[in-house]
């Protein structure tokens, strides 16, 4: 059963996460950051991972701790349920569109940490969500998780949909990458 479970206290924030990967989508997501539990609800749901994230975070100062710190646990606790990663499908990629918006999403579990992100937004925030922290959220989220991630919205006008394909196309790409296809380590390396 591919399975992690974390915690994480800091001076700024008190986190507590559990991960499924073989799950059926379900999410339990307190962060006290609206648009942020929904993103991270649509990342359960279209990845098919079970996500319990409660979180409490210094709100008072911004959002940043919070969200950067999330994606920190959550890269962990996504490490330890692939544990040695044998017959993983290893790459995963996506294009999904939201309205006018198209994202494209490729990884690759690599155990090489990288991101590419070319998304510009207009906007400075979504209700008490800051836009700049999709690109925090994700580097933290590749770095700990060990992921070669490039994210690539090529079009769009409305950033809540620009975030919203991101979010969608990131959770099919995983679901990808996680997919069993054998015993086989996927590395011609021998290691990942």
């Amino acid at each position: 059963m591919r399975y992690a479970t974390k915690e994480r206290t800091t001076k700024e924030t008190d986190i507590q996460i559990s991960l499924r990967l073989d799950g059926s989508g379900k999410a339990d997501v307190h962060t006290g950051i609206g648009f942020f539990d929904h993103m991270l609800t649509l990342l359960s749901f279209h990845s098919q991972m079970d996500l319990t994230l409660l979180a409490q975070g210094d709100l008072e100062v911004c959002d940043h701790h919070c969200i950067e710190d999330c994606g920190i646990l959550l890269g962990q606790c996504f490490k330890e349920a692939l544990g040695d990663k044998r017959g993983i499908q290893r790459y995963g990629t996506c294009y999904i569109p939201m309205d006018e918006a198209l994202a494209h999403v490729v990884l690759d579990i690599s155990d090489r940490a990288y991101l590419v992100y070319h998304c510009e937004l207009k906007r400075e925030s979504i209700g008490n969500f800051s836009c700049e922290m999709v690109e925090e959220f994700l580097r933290a989220f590749a770095f700990q998780a060990g992921i070669t991630l490039h994210v690539n919205v090529l079009y769009g006008t409305n950033d809540h949909h620009k975030i919203e394909a991101i979010f969608k196309a990131l959770a099919k790409a995983l679901k990808m990458a996680v997919m069993i296809q054998g015993n086989e380590l996927p590395s011609s390396k021998g290691v990942l």
